[in-house]
């Protein structure tokens, strides 16, 4: 009797083995995470206060106006940007602490054809660095703009990381440039 339990253990162990192969084949995409930081030779209290407003996206590169309600309120606060082309990305401010010159993001609706992601978050920090100056930092997670599997190269995970670091660099380059081109 004991033998045939090993026996039938067995045969259920061996089954389930097998099973767990293709249970990972089928695993779709993974999040993504990117930071993208700079150093401003300004006080961080003067670099806040360009980036502070959450309806005020002209630091940005690219973006043409920005629109808004629910000034910095968490969880009320929304914008539209507008981009250079006419794209639109519907945003929402779900955390903001003015003490940590920190606030969060996240999209609500984007087309993947402007920003090949899905499921984005993200948070923007001024840190103070050595010297009075300050490091910016920009962080992101989200989803390729392609949720099932084998997705086309434009949707694919090295298109997101790749459109989102150029937007971070674009914006934290141009950051940089608003605050020491006049020293």
């Amino acid at each position: 009797m004991a033998g045939r339990i090993e026996k039938s253990l067995l045969i259920v162990i061996a089954f389930a083995a097998l099973a767990l192969p293709q249970a990972g084949w089928a695993h779709g995409p993974s999040r993504q995470k990117i930071t993208e930081t700079i150093e401003i030779d300004a006080p961080p209290a003067k670099v806040w206060a360009a980036i502070v407003d959450f309806h005020d996206m002209s630091w940005l590169p690219g973006v043409a106006k920005t629109t808004g309600e629910g000034g910095n309120e968490p969880d009320v606060a929304t914008r539209q940007l507008t981009l250079d082309g006419g794209a639109t990305i519907d945003e929402s401010l779900y955390k903001y602490d003015a003490g940590a010159m920190s606030y969060s993001y996240r999209i609500d609706k984007v087309d993947v054809k402007v920003l090949p992601v899905n499921n984005y978050s993200s948070t923007i920090t001024v840190l103070p660095a050595e010297g009075g100056k300050s490091t910016v930092e920009w962080r992101g997670a989200f989803y390729r703009g392609y949720p099932n599997n084998d997705p086309p190269p434009e949707l694919n995970d090295d298109a997101a990381i790749k459109a989102v670091t150029a937007l971070y660099r674009k914006g934290l380059d141009n950051l940089k440039k608003k605050f020491e081109a006049s020293k």
